[in-house]
């Protein structure tokens, strides 16, 4: 259990960060002062990223969590597009991964176990039997070490020593959040390691795109530009098949509505409880080549996913029952959410045909991912 402390921003936080802590609202509607607290002796704040275009980001310390992002619809107002909270004491009590920035492994480890150089590993289970999103004190529970170079970047580093959450080996980490004047937030992903380890760090933001965070996303347009994806059984783990999308309810290659096919007799869809799965990309690694792309109807809104990563892990919100309230008050709805998390594919290090997680003293890691909004 975390303990929080709010503290004055002031006292505790750096003249850059202190600068993003008073009482004027951003463009969202945030209170800079609602996000200044002491977690595990770390102290948490909220940082205001703005560019020439007229977007806004809004992004905590505490689990690198996107909290807002303001993008124009289609006749002209910024509209937030993103589910999260508006203080940081839900950030920290209610379970969730809203905006976070996830690691040490994004997605599942089957039993939170691997093997590398003839050792075994064992990570914490918090998920169906295996551990999933670096387990309950990974990435996104953690304070990073902020610094804002400019109006439009936060530069977000962490620490892990080796055996935290039982990965090998001591691994600083950097990430770079960047609003770009295309209309696109950028996330680049920097690490390096004192001996071979795993890593596949991924962002978790909840998309709505129709300006009413308090609706479901049944009518989002979907795109994946992927011709196969990798099946899950009843415990959400993936083994190693590498499947055809032609002919089922996981063809996005042209864009349809995401309720659609969503109650399809589908055992995929069964076992997803809807759509959580991971597609393999026909972008080769190439990231400006478009991923995948969602489309609002009601506000004109398309979100275009680009990355350098072989896998897409589509998330629906399935998991979302109106229990837990965000920003403004609002109960955020079943299914009232798209995840696009930029990966490689779950469970590899327990797949050796799966594109390699190992990252080594030699081979430092890095991984890109944007999300570029039209009207």
């Amino acid at each position: 259990m975390k303990r929080l402390i709010p503290i004055a921003c002031a006292a505790l936080l750096s003249a850059c960060a202190a600068s993003h802590s008073d009482s004027n609202l951003t463009l969202s509607g945030l209170d800079p002062a609602r996000f200044v607290a002491s977690v595990d002796g770390d102290s948490t704040a909220l940082y205001t990223l703005r560019n020439h275009a007229g977007m806004e980001a809004c992004i905590t310390n505490f689990g690198g969590r996107i909290v807002s992002l303001m993008v124009p619809d289609s006749s002209g107002n910024l509209v937030d597009v993103v589910l999260g909270h508006d203080n940081i004491d839900d950030y920290v009590n209610i379970d969730g991964n809203f905006g976070a920035l996830i690691g040490r492994y994004g997605n599942r480890i089957d039993q939170g176990r691997f093997t590398l150089n003839d050792s075994v590993y064992q990570l914490p289970i918090n998920n169906y039997g295996h551990s999933l999103h670096g387990g309950p004190r990974g990435f996104h529970n953690l304070v990073w070490h902020a610094t804002q170079p400019n109006d439009s970047t936060l530069c977000l580093s962490l620490f892990s020593p080796d055996g935290d959450a039982g990965y090998p080996g001591n691994i600083n980490v950097d990430v770079v959040y960047s609003l770009r004047p295309d209309f696109a937030i950028a996330i680049n992903y920097y690490a390096t390691t004192d001996r071979p380890t795993i890593l596949n760090l991924t962002n978790h933001s909840y998309f709505n795109l129709s300006g009413d965070l308090s609706t479901d996303i049944l009518s989002h347009e979907v795109s994946i530009n992927a011709d196969a994806f990798t099946p899950i059984d009843s415990t959400f783990m993936t083994r190693g098949e590498i499947r055809p999308v032609d002919g089922s309810a996981f063809d996005f290659r042209i864009p349809k509505p995401v309720g659609r096919d969503i109650n399809a007799d589908d055992i995929q869809l069964r076992n997803g409880l809807g759509y959580d799965h991971n597609f393999v990309l026909n972008t080769a690694g190439d990231s400006t080549l478009v991923a995948a792309s969602v489309f609002s109807p009601a506000s004109g809104i398309t979100m275009e996913v680009l990355t350098d990563e072989p896998g897409l892990q589509f998330y629906v919100g399935n998991f979302l029952d109106g229990s837990v309230k965000g920003k403004n008050g609002i109960a955020y709805p079943y299914r009232g959410a798209i995840v696009m998390e930029t990966q490689h594919f779950p469970n590899s290090p327990n797949v050796p045909s799966y594109p390699s997680v190992i990252v080594t003293p030699d081979t430092p890691y890095h991984s890109t991912c944007i999300y570029r909004f039209k009207n």
